[in-house]
């Protein structure tokens, strides 16, 4: 039975219960307040209506996007109830921690709360991050979509502003002047969807002109020159949001903003909004095309996620208050088909070449193949355990398996995508599926459709005939030990390995990024280890594993050698067809060891090549749907081996 939900916009809906907080005749009026950004610090002031008697309020625990409880209640302070300008006494609910309760005197109409947070992350001294579960307040068990709220939020002097909120007076992005900005009423639920940028060096531009509804990247740094985006890339956005119109028919926002912010000190971030993305990468993340090549399919991965997984959302994964668990087991479409598609859009845009894309799609899919955990949990568990895989520990990771509903899903996606290639002679692809499934309702405002399996495989069936219970079934529900390569394989390419890394995996070494700060032992030892020696994971049944190496440990030196990348790199080389193992010294905790490996088989670096005489699938589907705009040229970057 297919199940579906659709939740109306603000205008649309009837809001409210009588008896309830009377949210419906009056919304909240909240001001967020970022002018101590710097020192850390955020407050709010927050007008709530009330009736007299017994009222609960809470602050936000299940965000989405973020797939398990994040809501940073730990980090609010300061919190003081004034009614009428006499302070009142509140009680924490003993098991919601979220949950405050409050006894509103006789007359008292609104309920002023202040409330501090407490900021140690996207935050520096030239920049901020709001998302607003760090100063909401509203009532409890309430559906959020019916709490009404106006917010307003106060920075520093001379700072700009970047959101997908509607400011009410005059607010010039092209002419920022700090102080206090007003925005248009909104839900709890779409406020908490629409973050805020600020900083001190700020630029916004304008995306596409010509596309509806308006597009634009607001952007924050560390240095003023950093904002300024290069013309290139700015280019590859334009293109990025006319191929979003070729690939998903549909646009569900009345506005989308881009927020990105570029700073060593305030953290990386991607998350996902309806109407905006909250970006985060290094300073430098952007500033030329080898260190954009980490960070390539940041911007279109988030983009997606308007359509899907804000727009189009699991049955199970949608709640009507933050208070509620957000169910994961189709994680694997909304995070899993984002992931696939992309990368797909990064390189249709230009923001990462037709190469480029397939030398990172090799890494992802072999790391999966590489991952003895599948041997025990399938890629579902992954997705209905996320809350409990984020943020895990990396020790043992591969035999514990993390949040592969990503990789996994990309390739599950690549799968679907190519067999609807090969049994229609290329005359249908996934695009159509997405089409029906992400098209849905045509063009629309903020909404929130949502979806169960059976649908999707209704949709899918529309598209082409196919047993895809069963297609879904084999590879998300079972347990398999190696990765689905037929996307790959039926694209026209394999996965092999040879003895020197790929193009852009040197890029990605040498420009420094968080995709190349390790050294690539991993299918060979099977070492997760740091450029200083200390590792982080083992691979589960390895050479390493067979030598007794843990995680933790920190290889001191290799076959006599003080270690360094080159050491271990070298070490192998000369392993290779000897029966000579390799030496090592370690240091765990206070203790010093040895340990060799018998390890012969040389450097083993993943790389897709071309199988001749094969429709090359994986080339049209990366091939642009739109008119792209030219990319200006740029300075090549010299390959370090060449």
């Amino acid at each position: 039975m297919i199940v579906r939900r659709t939740l109306l916009p603000l205008a649309l809906l009837t809001l409210g219960t009588p008896g309830l907080l009377q949210a419906q005749q009056t919304p909240i009026r909240i001001t967020a307040d970022l002018s101590e950004a710097p020192r850390k610090l955020y407050h709010a002031e927050v007008d709530i209506p009330v009736q007299p008697g017994p009222v609960a309020l809470t602050t936000p625990k299940w965000i989405p996007g973020n797939h398990r409880p994040t809501g940073p209640v730990d980090d609010i302070t300061g919190v003081v109830f004034t009614a009428n300008g006499k302070v009142l006494p509140w009680r924490r609910d003993d098991e919601d921690l979220y949950e405050f309760h409050v006894t509103v005197p006789a007359g008292v109409t609104t309920l002023h709360a202040h409330l501090d947070c407490i900021v140690t992350a996207r935050v520096s001294d030239k920049l901020a991050v709001l998302e607003w579960e760090k100063l909401l307040l509203y009532p409890a068990k309430t559906p959020v979509k019916d709490i009404a709220i106006q917010p307003s939020v106060k920075v520093p002097a001379g700072w700009g502003i970047g959101s997908a909120l509607t400011p009410t007076d005059g607010y010039d992005p092209q002419n920022p002047k700090g102080g206090l900005t007003h925005y248009a009423p909104t839900t709890v639920e779409q406020l908490e969807d629409s973050p805020v940028i600020t900083g001190q060096y700020f630029h916004e531009f304008a995306l596409a002109p010509e596309v509806t509804p308006k597009h634009y990247i607001d952007v924050v740094s560390d240095s003023p020159e950093d904002s300024n985006l290069r013309p290139a890339l700015l280019a590859e956005l334009n293109n990025l949001v006319r191929e979003t119109g070729a690939a998903y028919d549909s646009r569900h926002y009345d506005v989308y903003h881009f927020l990105l912010t570029l700073s060593d000190v305030a953290g990386g971030e991607g998350l996902e909004h309806g109407q905006s993305s909250d970006n985060g990468v290094g300073e430098k993340g952007f500033s030329d095309p080898s260190h954009q090549l980490a960070e390539s399919d940041l911007l279109s991965h988030e983009f997606t996620h308007s359509w899907n997984g804000k727009y189009r959302r699991p049955f199970n994964l949608y709640q009507d208050d933050f208070e509620k668990m957000q169910q994961g087991s189709l994680l694997w479409v909304y995070e899993g088909m984002t992931h696939y598609l992309g990368n797909v859009l990064a390189a249709r845009s230009g923001l990462k070449s037709q190469e480029q894309y397939r030398d990172m799609l090799a890494l992802s899919a072999a790391q999966l193949d590489y991952k003895p955990g599948r041997e025990w949990r399938p890629t579902e568990d992954t997705a209905i355990a996320a809350s409990i895989l984020r943020g895990g520990n990396p020790a043992w990771s591969n035999w514990k398996r993390g949040q592969d509903y990503y990789q996994e899903g990309e390739l599950f996606w690549l799968d679907a995508d190519t067999l609807i290639r090969q049994k229609t002679d290329n005359k249908k692809s996934l695009t159509d599926f997405l089409h029906l499934f992400l098209g849905e309702g045509g063009n629309t405002g903020p909404l929130i459709v949502t979806y169960n399996r059976d649908e999707l495989i209704a949709d899918l069936n529309q598209v082409l005939p196919y047993d895809w219970a069963t297609f879904i079934h084999e590879r998300i529900d079972n347990i398999n030990p190696h990765a689905d390569l037929a996307g790959i394989e039926r694209g026209g390419y394999k996965l092999v390995y040879t003895d020197e890394p790929s193009k852009s995996e040197r890029t990605l070494a040498n420009s420094g990024s968080r995709r190349g700060s390790s050294v690539n032992v991993w299918y060979s030892l099977g070492l997760r280890v740091s450029a200083e020696g200390n590792i982080a994971d083992v691979r589960w049944n390895s050479p390493a594993d067979k030598a007794k190496l843990f995680p933790g440990q920190k290889i001191v030196a290799v076959n006599g050698n003080v270690y360094s990348a080159d050491a271990l790199k070298t070490a192998i080389k000369q392993a290779k067809g000897t029966t000579e193992p390799i030496h090592f010294i370690l240091q765990s905790d206070a203790f010093v060891t040895t340990a060799d490996i018998d390890y012969h088989d040389g450097a083993r670096y993943p790389q897709l090549i071309r199988v001749d005489g094969t429709p090359a699938y994986l080339d049209e589907i990366t091939k642009p749907l739109a008119k792209s705009e030219p990319i200006p040229a740029e300075k090549k970057e010299k390959d370090s081996t060449e």
